[in-house]
């Protein structure tokens, strides 16, 4: 199994990174603030005015270290990297099954059924968890509306096109009873839909931030595996769209992303003075709101979890490289279909 490597996340602004031997360097103002063995780290993400030296930046594309630069609110801009790795006949395949409708439409499914189960997971678990503050219509009728929609794509074929419509309809049933798993700050941490580019309150700006951070991970797994991140089954092709790294995302938004949003708003690990609107309306959080969640999210990535498929231990951040590992297994004809990771 792969180890579970760190990503290095740098925030403060005017930071100058190198490297000397085989560490990373990050200095300010010339001053040496950080030493990472560069063995250690699977990923590096540069947040605003942050620069690398070229030297940096030809080490980690020979280590295989992947260095992403974000705008300071976690806006993606650019993605440095050394040489594709993989088989070509590998990456020829998932080209194939892309193009085919029918193939495309069976790799799909699998994505979505795994999305709505562990949404419905989530939802299950938020009605269990807080019973004693009475039931939730909202979340009942979620948790029974998403079993429906299961049962309804396990039992027929349907094209792309159809499974974009009932992930976009399972989406909204989710996100609807979304406001009634947040039990603390209720006045300043409230869900009355998703707003993206940009966020529009604070919860929105906390989920953003979250899916950037497992977008780049997802996008490194792919990566890593020798498959091509642009080119997916469920999301359209555009260019500069990762689309399968938004495809294998959707299983982990509930289980890692949403959940990690709710427990920090819940336990009151991030607060309303953490989030600055600004005139045209967006929601953007302070430093240290930033770091703070980077933090909790490096945390959740060390926690293990049992594989279902796999029947294994893992790190929960060691879960993309799982998908993606299973994913081109399917596509090499190894497996018979793609196994999407079910939480349970």
């Amino acid at each position: 199994m792969k180890k579970l490597l760190n990503s290095l996340y740098v925030t403060t602004q005017g930071s100058y990174l190198c490297h000397e031997g085989e560490s990373v360097l990050v200095r300010v103002e010339q001053e040496t603030r950080l030493r990472v063995p560069i063995h250690g780290l699977g990923g590096i993400v540069c947040f605003g005015q942050v620069s690398c030296s070229p030297p940096l930046l030809g080490l980690c594309g020979e280590r295989g270290v992947s260095v992403a630069f974000l705008s300071e609110r976690g806006k993606f801009l650019a993605r440095v990297q050394g040489p594709i790795s993989g088989n070509v006949l590998l990456r020829r395949e998932q080209y194939r099954r892309s193009d085919d409708p029918v193939a495309a439409a069976a790799i799909a499914r699998c994505m979505v059924l795994g999305k709505l189960a562990n949404a419905r997971t989530v939802l299950q678990r938020a009605l269990r968890d807080h019973a004693d503050k009475g039931p939730s219509d909202a979340l009942k009728f979620g948790v029974l509306r998403l079993g429906n929609i299961l049962e309804d794509v396990q039992r027929a074929d349907v094209p792309v096109e159809r499974l974009r419509g009932i992930e976009g309809d399972a989406a909204k049933t989710y996100f609807d009873a979304f406001d009634d798993m947040i039990t603390a700050q209720k006045e300043s941490f409230f869900f009355r839909g998703r707003s993206r580019r940009p966020p529009l309150d604070n919860l929105n700006a906390l989920l953003s931030f979250l899916y950037t951070l497992l977008a780049h991970d997802v996008v490194s797994a792919l990566e890593t595996v020798g498959l091509d991140p642009q080119v997916g089954f469920l999301h359209a092709e555009r260019p500069g769209r990762p689309s399968l790294a938004l495809d294998l995302m959707e299983e982990f938004r509930p289980f890692l992303a949403d959940r990690l949003a709710l427990s920090m708003i819940n336990l009151r690990q991030v607060q309303a003075n953490g989030f600055k609107p600004t005139e045209s309306g967006a929601v953007w959080m302070t430093d240290d709101t930033r770091k703070e969640v980077l933090v909790a999210y490096q945390k959740r990535k060390q926690e293990e979890i049992q594989h279902p498929f796999i029947e294994e231990t893992v790190a929960t951040g060691l879960l993309p490289h799982v998908q993606a590992m299973l994913l081109a297994r399917h596509l090499r004809k190894d497996l018979d279909g793609y196994p999407p990771f079910i939480w349970k």
